[in-house]
């Protein structure tokens, strides 16, 4: 693996991919609702990018039928939607970052974060507008709300570039690239294919990725706890086949990256690039993700996005995934 300090691994979540979308088949749009009590398949809610390729790998090679759990796979654009679709009952587990999943504590106190099954320093990367070499010169940056906005404070934080300087523009991911070659930013922090678009448009250039600037981003595995209460084991098989999955993928790049195109029909190189940046693998919530998830709260709260503490010993259920036995 390509980066410094390993926490964990990582999965970026959303890359709003402008690309017909060839869907696998189990692998479906987010389109109906589902019961919430147990009966019918398990919806899961996931990104349609390469950082989900443990749940994509799980759901080609069979994995989550084999360990007899009736699993649909339903894909999002973005990760707050995926996590409003599980407090709505929509899907049943989801998986999501840690900013995101903590942005939506207050309105969502059920929401409850079982393990964390990726990290990373290296897949989210600064995009600078080409003519642009450092944060000095930077007058507006892109923004996505949520992973890529904490990134990007991080980022201007970390080289003494003071609050109110720099022009926050909003926008989606699909958005940026075309926003840096017309002049309109000068740069922005995001996930894979967006930094490398930029690079290829040669209309930006690729400065740091976030590990330089000690930011390790964490995507954990979600739920709520009415349905964990009803529904343990089939909750803690699925964190097994994900555990399995996860290993797949680092050993197999390539068999990850066929699972991935076959479901959202990303390109095989860029999975397999992104293999190589991202740390698959289910661990459990300890007391350090507790010390980091408050770091995400204090952020949240200079910003205005949350105006009051969440219960993150609630939201984070400690130690809660059993590996299976052999």
């Amino acid at each position: 693996m390509a980066w410094r300090s390993r926490p964990g691994k990582v999965v970026l979540a959303v890359l709003a991919v402008a690309l017909a979308v060839a869907l696998g088949a189990c692998t479906r749009p987010a389109t109906r609702d589902t019961a919430t009590n147990g009966s019918g398949p398990i919806r899961v809610a996931v990104g349609i990018d390469a950082s989900f390729a443990a749940f994509f790998l799980a759901d080609q090679e069979g994995m989550f039928r084999d360990a007899g759990l009736d699993v649909e796979l339903v894909q999002f654009g973005r990760g707050g939607e995926a996590v409003d679709a599980l407090a709505s009952g929509q899907v049943q587990l989801a998986g999501s970052s840690d900013t995101t999943t903590i942005s939506q504590l207050r309105q969502n106190p059920s929401l409850r974060a079982m393990f964390a099954y990726e990290a990373s320093g290296d897949y989210i990367k600064v995009v600078l507008r080409t003519g642009i070499t450092g944060p000095a010169d930077i007058r507006k940056v892109g923004v996505v709300p949520g992973l890529g906005q904490i990134s990007t404070d991080k980022y201007l934080r970390a080289h003494g570039v003071p609050a109110g300087a720099v022009e926050m523009i909003s926008a989606t991911p699909s958005d940026m690239p075309a926003l840096l070659a017309r002049g309109d930013i000068d740069g922005y922090v995001l996930w894979e294919p967006w930094p490398s678009t930029a690079v290829a448009q040669g209309t930006g250039h690729v400065v740091a990725v976030t590990g330089d600037y000690d930011w390790f981003y964490h995507h954990w595995a979600i739920s709520t706890q009415p349905w964990l209460t009803a529904n343990p084991d089939q909750a803690q098989q699925f964190a097994q086949v994900l555990a399995a999955a996860s290993a797949r993928v680092e050993q197999d790049p390539a068999l990850a990256a066929a699972a991935t195109k076959a479901a959202v029909n990303v390109d095989e190189e860029q999975t397999v690039a992104a293999v190589g940046e991202i740390d698959f693998g289910v661990t459990n919530l300890g007391a350090d993700d507790i010390a980091s998830a408050q770091t995400i709260v204090d952020f949240y709260q200079d910003i205005g996005v949350l105006s009051e503490q969440p219960d993150l010993r609630s939201a984070m259920l400690l130690d809660w995934y059993k590996e299976e036995k052999k």
